[in-house]
């Protein structure tokens, strides 16, 4: 870690996390020295990048390749109105440098795919905030292959989900070796999302990339956080690395290249 010391207008902004026995001036200079990238800027990616934003992590990358649209702002909370057509990493990364001058912000305007995957080996944690399943196997596989951790979160309608993906742990095709056939799971456009569940998850997802960051808490490696704010009910439930895995198994991939991703990866 880079030998970081706390000016005092930073002393006074992190103050609530200077002042804490877990956190403490190390703590926030590890949140200052490290480099995370979340892939997606719409309703998981909105809460992510702003808390992790305000709770100072030093650089942040978001990668997104669509423009805003109007149905977006319901939940994608990061844009404003007056940013529909725009870019996401544009008005996303405007957000966050007006909230937090600290952090360094890097726009990555493209699509995710096995040409594009190399731009994690800039950042030290992955936060999934994307919305179809090729994008989540690619970025899972990529990130284990670099040692990367991944924290994974999906919503649909009133229900939402959470783990966190670990070099050495459970990765996510334990979980789901396949994607569903097409078709056979709908998006948000055909089924709807309720605007405030993406802030409930995107904010665990900022949680657990925190308490990673920080080398606190237990994290969600190996478990698989539910949550239905229907009935503000939770439910976590384990799984364990298969040894058949296409991935973490005895017989995994050496790199995604050799991968066929349905050639849909987007985010």
């Amino acid at each position: 870690m880079t030998d970081l010391a706390l000016d005092a207008t930073q002393l006074d902004r992190y103050s609530r996390h200077v002042v804490m026995d877990r956190v403490g001036p190390d703590g926030q200079a590890a949140l200052l020295d490290a480099a995370v990238v979340v892939v997606g800027a719409g309703g998981l990616g909105s809460p992510a990048l702003q808390y992790l934003a305000a709770a100072g992590v030093g650089r942040l990358g978001i990668v997104d390749d669509d423009r805003v649209e109007r149905s977006n702002l319901q939940r994608q909370i990061i844009h404003r109105d007056a940013d529909v057509g725009r870019p996401k990493v544009e008005s996303a990364a405007e957000t966050v440098r007006a909230l937090n001058p600290d952090v360094t912000v890097d726009s990555h305007e493209t699509r995710l795919t096995t040409e594009t995957v190399g731009l994690l080996d800039d950042y030290d944690l992955v936060v999934d905030a994307t919305d179809n399943f090729q994008s989540r196997f690619l970025l899972n596989d990529a990130a284990r292959l670099r040692g990367i951790p991944v924290v994974h979160g999906a919503i649909y309608e009133f229900e939402g989900q959470a783990t966190t993906l670990v070099p050495g742990g459970p990765c996510y095709r334990c979980l789901f070796p396949t994607a569903p056939e097409p078709g056979t799971v709908p998006n948000c456009a055909e089924t709807g999302v309720l605007g405030v569940l993406p802030g409930t998850v995107g904010s665990i997802q900022a949680t657990e990339a925190a308490k990673l960051l920080l080398g606190e808490g237990e994290p969600l490696v190996g478990r698989l956080l539910f949550y239905d704010a229907a009935s503000l009910e939770t439910e976590v439930v384990p799984y364990e690395r298969r040894p058949d895995c296409p991935v973490c198994g005895e017989d995994g991939i050496d790199c995604v290249e050799t991968v066929d991703y349905g050639g849909d990866c987007r985010v």
